[in-house]
């Protein structure tokens, strides 16, 4: 991202990146509470990325592994349980919650003793009332034994908003993203206006060029593949295509994402980020 001066010349000095906290500030607050997107919105973070899943009784949750056992109390499979039977399980309690610095220790607020399952209905509040616009990134999580049940779900929600349509920059955002090409196509049909990104953990044969799948306007590769092929940002932005990034948080990866100009930065450590590039 490369932005104009006022007499109309690109000034590659003023490039700033979207900056989106992966989870919320999740290296600080237990990931997909609703202090950790909180805690992100008052750092500055300009987006906000979440995974969502469909309860046994239909609602969209923020949670990102198939199973309960590494961010909760519980057991099992998410989508075998109800809102209601989520809703009674701790999912913070597992993260250390050190503060940045050891001079914060003294001051730290005692954690919540119980902290329930974020309801992407709850995040989407969260997002709508911070105090500036901000940027929304979903990721629908697949396979899934509800299959395309889960887009549909989250473009009804979104269209109940007005979430669904265009946006300008000065207003709330959402753009829906997937490691699923089908996920991503069927995303495009339900909702033709709603940016999508094809995610990547490694780059097929068929996009090297920097194409994409149908219906992907952005290309979302981890920051590993960046390590090896860098050259695949310039390839993707002269296909006319943007790119964001996951999970960039080490000092070395910051500084690789910025020189390569990528178009958005998602990270743990959104604060850390955003004083990266204050200080360039």
């Amino acid at each position: 991202m490369i932005r104009e001066s006022s007499d109309g010349v690109a000034d590659p000095v003023r490039y700033r990146p979207l900056v989106v906290a992966h989870r919320g500030s999740s290296a600080a607050e237990p990931e997909h509470t609703e202090d950790a997107y909180l805690r992100a919105i008052r750092e500055g973070a300009d987006g906000l990325e979440c995974d969502v899943r469909l309860t046994s009784d239909g609602h969209l949750v923020c949670v990102h592994d198939r199973r309960l056992e590494r961010t909760s109390n519980g057991r099992g499979v998410v989508s075998e349980h109800s809102l209601a039977e989520l809703g009674t399980l701790d999912f913070g309690s597992w993260h250390p919650e050190l503060p940045d610095s050891a001079d914060d220790l003294v001051f730290t607020k005692e954690a919540p003793t119980h902290r329930p399952v974020l309801t992407f209905a709850t995040l989407l509040r969260t997002a709508l009332d911070a105090p500036r616009p901000i940027h929304l990134l979903v990721e629908t999580k697949h396979p899934s034994r509800y299959g395309g049940q889960v887009e549909r779900t989250l473009v009804d929600e979104l269209r109940r908003h007005g979430l669904d349509g265009p946006r300008t920059e000065d207003q709330t955002r959402v753009t829906m993203m997937s490691f699923s090409a089908l996920a991503v196509r069927r995303t495009r049909e339900l909702a033709p206006a709603l940016p999508t990104v094809y995610l990547m953990d490694w780059v097929p044969p068929l996009y090297r060029d920097g194409t994409l799948p149908f219906g992907a306007g952005i290309a979302g590769p981890g920051i590993h593949v960046l390590r090896k092929h860098p050259g695949f940002v310039r390839r993707v932005q002269e296909r006319g295509h943007r790119m964001y990034v996951w999970t960039v948080n080490e000092p070395a990866d910051v500084q690789l994402v910025i020189d390569l100009r990528v178009d958005g930065i998602i990270t743990d450590r959104p604060a850390y980020v955003l004083e990266t590039l204050t200080a360039r």
